[in-house]
């Protein structure tokens, strides 16, 4: 039988039931949508691990995507794109292989630069963690280079990745002292070039974002001389959306941030685990990871869209503008803090009380050396026992008492944090300076510092002497206050 005579033979009553299993059909082929996910990540940029790598381990992006109304039948297709820095996650975006992505505060006015100028117009929706104060960002020199300040750089060798939140803070540096662009004599080289460089002595300087100049001092070839703190701009990684996608998925975008937000908090209700866990899928040593997530750590996980990150933007923008490095952006249409605000709102939490608050989760606990509980975070150190625990102590003094007395008892140590007297910031006890005074021998007065300008200047205003770790561990006592 022919095909015309096969409809031929099709009664007209048949016909409505036909069409209406048409429509039927053509509904389920929409409901069976396959939404694509591209998620660029820079899984050993450390403060965006809640961002990526915790949320694809822990599979917490799938727990929150959206499942029900227009999505009851979707498929999910998420592919997580790993990149070192900003630029090639920008890429992405633009050639619209990524609808998520994460990265500086300098990288994310590029992208959205080059987004709008593309057509590829993006927004950023969200932070992930900050320093209120630039901290994260650094410049390293080999560990016996006779270096010791930006300044001692005049016409050396620098690297740096090309348009980081490293290279912006190194502009930065430059216009705040008013030194010319050409000041070093810059190239650019990626984290691990920089690295490279940096242990083989090709190179006088390696400046970085999170985490190369905590990480390259920590295992032993460098030593910072310059931290982004010293700029007194925030500095924050953030995350950006492809707009199209955000305006057509907004549930998806609400959701991610939902998750965003779960690996916060499995941050912070254990972070020892936490770190542990972030090594194991990053390669980034556990002791560093602590030292940017942890209890008083560097940076503060966050996701409200501050204000004053906005203006730290816009600041940002005219560094880059003066050196012709970025092309035009509205950064108040650019920003987009209505994701953030609904994943707050259907968490049941208070958004605008969390946009004001600039409080990190601080060091606590008892100080089992000189008896007291800790109090102050701003003079508090800590100590992570190889077995595992992590000690609190309440002061410089006390916490390096608490070394002699885990050394005597032949304890290996991990990691020991001091708290910077002059910086507010953590740093590995190791490798910070410390000023010696008081006029009590049995009871002295002791600071860190991480950079050896601040312990000369806290040691001339306090009549005290600059001495190093090893030193500072002989002049405290194992035992007493």
């Amino acid at each position: 039988m022919r095909i015309r005579d096969l409809i031929g033979h099709v009664s007209r009553s048949a016909i409505p039931s036909l069409a209406a299993a048409a429509v039927l059909m053509y509904a389920g082929a929409v409901r069976a949508e396959t939404i694509e996910i591209g998620i660029g990540t820079q899984d050993t940029t450390t403060n965006t691990v809640t961002g990526g790598v915790v949320l694809k381990q822990l599979g917490l992006l799938e727990k929150y995507l959206p499942r029900t109304g227009k999505y009851k039948d979707v498929t999910y297709h998420v592919t997580w794109q790993n990149a070192t820095s900003g630029p090639p996650i920008t890429n992405g975006m633009v050639a619209g292989n990524l609808q998520i992505g994460m990265m500086g505060d300098y990288p994310l006015l590029v992208n959205g630069a080059t987004g709008h100028a593309t057509g590829n117009d993006t927004e950023l929706v969200a932070v992930i963690a900050y320093n209120a104060f630039g901290g994260g960002n650094g410049l390293v020199v080999p560990k016996d280079s006779p270096y010791y300040d930006l300044e001692d750089l005049k016409g050396k060798r620098v690297s740096v990745p090309f348009g980081s939140a490293a290279h912006g803070m190194l502009l930065a540096a430059l216009q705040s002292r008013h030194l010319p662009a050409d000041y070093f004599a810059l190239a650019n080289q990626s984290p691990e070039v920089g690295s490279t460089s940096i242990q083989e002595h090709r190179i006088d300087g390696h400046a970085d974002f999170v985490p190369f100049a905590e990480l390259l001092p920590f295992r032993g070839y460098a030593r910072k001389i310059f931290d982004g703190v010293e700029t007194g701009q925030p500095t924050f990684h953030g995350i950006v959306v492809r707009k199209d996608f955000g305006q057509k998925y907004p549930e998806v975008v609400i959701a991610y941030i939902k998750a965003l937000m779960a690996a916060n908090d499995w941050v912070r209700q254990d972070p020892v685990r936490a770190a542990e866990q972030i090594q194991s899928w990053t390669k980034v040593d556990k002791e560093v990871v602590y030292m940017f997530l942890g209890p008083g750590g560097i940076h503060t996980l966050d996701p409200t869209i501050k204000p004053r990150w906005i203006e730290a933007l816009k600041a940002d923008y005219a560094v880059l503008k003066k050196l012709n490095m970025v092309k035009d952006l509205d950064i108040d249409k650019w920003v987009n803090d209505s994701f953030v605000r609904q994943a707050f709102k259907e968490s049941g939490l208070d958004y605008d009380k969390q946009l004001a608050s600039f409080s990190n989760y601080a060091v606590q606990g008892s100080d089992p050396v000189c008896g007291t509980a800790v109090t102050d975070p701003s003079q508090a150190g800590q100590i992570w026992v190889q077995s595992g625990s992590m000690v609190s102590f309440s002061s410089t003094a006390c916490t390096l008492r608490g070394v002699n007395r885990y050394r005597a008892q032949g304890k290996a140590l991990n990691a020991v944090y001091m708290t910077d007297k002059a910086l507010g910031i953590k740093v590995f006890a190791n490798d910070a300076f410390y000023t010696h005074g008081g006029s009590d021998a049995k009871r002295p007065v002791i600071e860190a510092y991480l950079l050896k300008r601040d312990a000369d200047a806290g040691a001339q205003k306090s009549h005290a002497k600059v001495i190093g770790y090893e030193q500072a561990l002989k002049a405290v006592s194992a035992e007493g206050n």
